[in-house]
């Protein structure tokens, strides 16, 4: 596929960076030419420095025979006005938008072909709010994720010393819940992957892959690790724009406060939250922290702009007693350098909201993608077209597919009802109840079935989409 990338941030760099080791003819578009070599340095792609919706830079970058466009600067009049470039001029078949401010977000009538032809719009910062507020549900995982319209729940925890299955084999989570169906996806042992089987035993300190169905996903948390007593008290470092959405997200169901340095902006949030706590100063400032009683904290939450400022004050908050804390990251390096020691979890942004753009990319029908693990690994929600005669998997028992290695089958949710078509809830087919049915080597796969799979490295999703399109070459 041939995709143009506008914008050479850390969102396009990452589009970059997966899309290219996906064997895609990438073209990148930034004014700073310095960026752009560093990019071409480390990647197999073309760059071209200019405006990124001039029409003569779009040329210059391919847009008479591109595939795809993918607006991500930092600004959403140069993305919007870029798509509409792309449509008008030349036609550009599907364009995808960075969308950071709400006036624009909030109106998708702006988005049809008739105004910014704008196929669909992304907001990281909505993405990795939602993201956030998931952790706080769950203030024992790593990750939590969801798949089949919140049918199905993927969430990564540290097994615990004493959890009632660490030691055991994984065969025997049934004994432990037998009314509950669930799988172990994958385990990451000290960073190896590590393919799940009846007898792998989880040892204290592997990372967990649990999927279940989402009403059943905290009984198989509790086989792994401890669970923490839920959140109340959330202090949040940092004003901007995560900050302030995950305030007004979460403040009417937690105490919440919030820290920014700058005076006038902690006025304007002051003004526009309705029950936060809004603290001008620096996350950094012992003193300012131990007035603000850290040490209460169930949770503390580092979103400043500054990698290094969100370290620290993460750090300094869990030296001073808060529970839990979660920094946000943009440089991969560091999180990996911090994740799993005194920062309990480390979220890079432009890995968090990645998955959503894939889904977009991807081949085949594509639902649901995930970034996991930083990028290292995916799990992807596809969805099954075709029959017996054009598909390699339709009516075939899971244990008869090729064998992919390092690639799982984690779950099969059926009945789920296609995005223009009306489900129960909303006064469509009452009498298709949406099933969510773990695989297992014996499960048959049908037409229009959700399947969720988890490959333990990103070079395998090529082999997993050839799979499941639909092709001539099997008729």
């Amino acid at each position: 596929m041939k995709i143009i990338i506008l914008g050479a941030g850390q969102v396009g760099t990452s589009v970059a960076e997966s899309l290219v080791s996906e064997a895609n003819d990438i073209t990148v578009v930034d004014t700073d030419g310095a960026r752009l070599a560093l990019l071409q340095d480390r990647l197999d792609l073309r760059t071209v420095a200019g405006n990124a919706s001039s029409p003569s830079v779009l040329r210059q970058a391919g847009a008479e025979d591109a595939d795809m466009l993918i607006a991500v600067t930092q600004s959403d009049q140069t993305n919007l006005c870029a798509c509409k470039t792309a449509h008008a001029l030349f036609n550009l078949p599907t364009r995808i938008a960075r969308v950071r401010s709400s006036d624009f977000a909030d109106f998708t009538e702006l988005f049809s072909e008739e105004n910014f032809a704008v196929d669909f719009a992304i907001c990281p910062e909505q993405i990795v709010t939602d993201y956030i507020v998931k952790l706080i549900e769950f203030p024992e995982a790593l990750q939590v994720l969801e798949f089949a319209r919140g049918q199905v729940s993927l969430v990564a925890v540290r097994a615990f010393e004493g959890g009632p299955l660490v030691g055991h084999p994984i065969k025997e989570l049934r004994k432990h819940i037998p009314q509950v169906d669930a799988r172990i996806a994958a385990i990451f042992r000290k960073d190896t992957p590590i393919i799940p089987e009846g007898d792998t035993v989880i040892k204290a300190g592997d990372e967990v892959f649990c999927l279940a169905a989402t009403k059943n996903i905290r009984q198989v948390m509790r086989e792994l690790r401890r669970m923490d007593k839920a959140v109340k008290r959330i202090m949040i470092a940092g004003g901007g724009n995560i900050g302030y959405r995950l305030a007004r997200a979460i403040e009417r169901d937690y105490q919440v406060k919030v820290i920014d340095h700058n005076k006038r902006h902690a006025e304007w949030l002051a003004e526009n939250v309705a029950r936060a706590l809004v603290l001008q100063g620096d996350a950094t400032d012992e003193k300012l922290l131990e007035d603000e009683n850290v040490d209460q904290m169930d949770l503390f939450i580092s979103l400043t702009n500054d990698d290094e400022n969100n370290i620290m004050s993460a750090l300094l908050a869990k030296r001073m007693g808060a529970k839990r804390v979660v920094a946000l990251i943009n440089r991969r390096a560091y999180a990996e350098l911090v994740q799993g020691g005194q920062i309990d979890v480390a979220i890079s942004p432009a890995q968090t909201s990645i998955g959503t753009l894939l889904a977009h990319v991807r081949r085949g029908d594509v639902a649901a993608v995930h970034s996991l693990r930083r990028g290292a690994a995916e799990a992807l929600e596809l969805v099954v077209h075709g029959d017996a005669q054009s598909s390699q998997v339709v009516g075939r028992r899971i244990e008869q597919l090729p064998v992919i290695r390092g690639a799982t089958i984690g779950a099969i949710v059926r009945g789920l009802p296609g995005p223009d078509e009306a489900g129960p809830e909303d006064g469509g087919n009452e009498t298709r109840p949406v099933k969510v049915i773990m695989a297992h080597h014996d499960i048959v796969i049908e037409a229009g079935d959700h399947v969720i799979v988890f490959v333990v490295s990103k070079s395998l999703v090529p082999k997993v989409e050839k799979l499941f399109q639909v092709g001539f070459a099997f008729l």
